[in-house]
C-alpha cells in the first residue's frame, strides 16, 4: 500500500496547530486559574505559569513549527525525490536523488494539487515530474515532449513534433543501446534507444489536447509514457526535476555525490 505522505503532512500539521491553539486560546488560561486559586499569593511569569502543560499540548506546541515549515517547503518550494526505475536513463540513474521545483509551473495547493497562481507552464524537453493520470497517486518522471495543440508522431523509433522530425545526432554504440544526442526546443539531451531490428512497440499519432502534455522517457525503448496510457493533465503536475544532489541504489551500498549536479 502506498503511503500518501502529504496528506499525512497536512493532517499533522494541521492537528499539532489546533491543539496548540485550542490550548493557548480556552485550556490555559483555565488551567492557569485553577492553579493560581491553589497556590494564592505565588507570583511567576505569564510564560512560566506554574500550572503543567499536558503532554499533548507541549508535543503539539514543540512539532507545529517545524511541521509547518516542512509543509510549506514541499508543497510550494522544493521536493526531493528518488529515481526508482531506469526509464530515464542516461539523464537519470536509479537510485539518484533529485530536486523539483514545486513552482515553476504555478503555486498548487497541497494534496488536492489545485493551482491558486500561475507562474509558469511546462515547456517542450522539461523532466517534469507528474502523478499517473491512471491512478492520480504514484509519481511518475518524464520528458515532456508534446504541449497543448501539438501534433506527436513516433515512427521507426523517430520522434515528429508537427511534422518536423526532432533533431538527433549519433554519440556511440554501448550494446545492448544506441547513444544519441537529441534536440527538443532549447534543451539538448541525450537518449538511448535500443539496438537492431525497429521495434512497433509504441508507435503512433496522437494530438495533445488543451491543458495537457505528451511526454516519453529518454530511455525510449524502456519506459511506460504517454506512448501508453496518453496524456498529462495540467492538475496532475507536481514540478520540474531541476538538480541531482545525491545518488544511492541501495541500503547495501554507500551513497555518492559524483552524479550532483544539474538535469538537462
Amino acid at each position: 500500500m502506498d503511503i500518501d505522505f502529504p496528506l499525512i503532512l497536512v493532517v499533522l500539521t494541521f492537528a499539532t496547530g489546533l491543539i496548540w491553539l485550542a490550548d493557548r486560546l480556552f485550556l490555559k488560561p483555565r488551567r492557569d486559574l485553577r492553579w493560581q486559586q491553589e497556590n494564592p499569593g505565588v507570583a511567576t511569569d505569564d510564560d512560566e505559569q506554574g500550572a503543567t502543560e499536558p503532554y499533548l499540548v507541549d508535543l503539539s506546541r514543540s512539532f507545529f513549527p517545524v511541521l509547518a515549515i516542512v509543509l510549506v517547503l514541499r508543497s510550494f518550494l522544493v521536493e526531493p525525490f528518488q529515481i526508482p526505475s531506469g526509464s530515464m536513463l542516461p539523464t537519470l540513474e536509479v537510485g539518484d536523488f533529485i530536486l523539483v521545483n514545486k513552482y515553476a509551473y504555478g503555486l498548487r495547493l497541497p494534496v488536492v494539487g489545485t493551482k491558486i497562481m500561475s507562474v509558469g507552464d511546462p515547456q517542450r524537453g522539461d523532466v517534469m515530474v507528474f502523478r499517473y493520470p491512471e491512478d492520480g497517486k504514484t509519481n511518475y518522471i518524464k520528458r515532456v515532449v508534446g504541449l497543448p495543440g501539438d501534433h506527436v508522431r513516433y515512427r521507426n523509433k523517430a520522434l515528429y513534433i508537427n511534422d518536423r522530425e526532432i533533431d538527433t545526432r549519433f554519440v556511440a554504440n554501448l550494446p545492448p543501446v544506441e547513444l544519441l544526442r537529441e534536440r527538443l526546443g532549447d534543451t539538448e539531451h541525450h537518449i538511448y534507444r535500443n539496438l537492431g531490428g525497429i521495434s512497433g512497440a509504441g508507435e503512433g499519432e496522437w494530438v495533445v489536447p488543451d491543458g495537457h502534455y505528451f511526454t516519453m522517457g529518454d530511455n525510449r525503448d524502456n519506459s511506460n509514457d504517454s506512448r501508453f496510457w496518453g496524456m498529462v493533465p495540467d492538475d496532475l503536475v507536481v514540478g520540474k526535476a531541476f538538480l541531482i544532489w545525491m545518488h544511492w541504489p541501495s541500503l547495501t551500498s554507500l551513497p555518492s555525490f559524483g552524479r550532483v549536479g544539474s538535469i538537462d
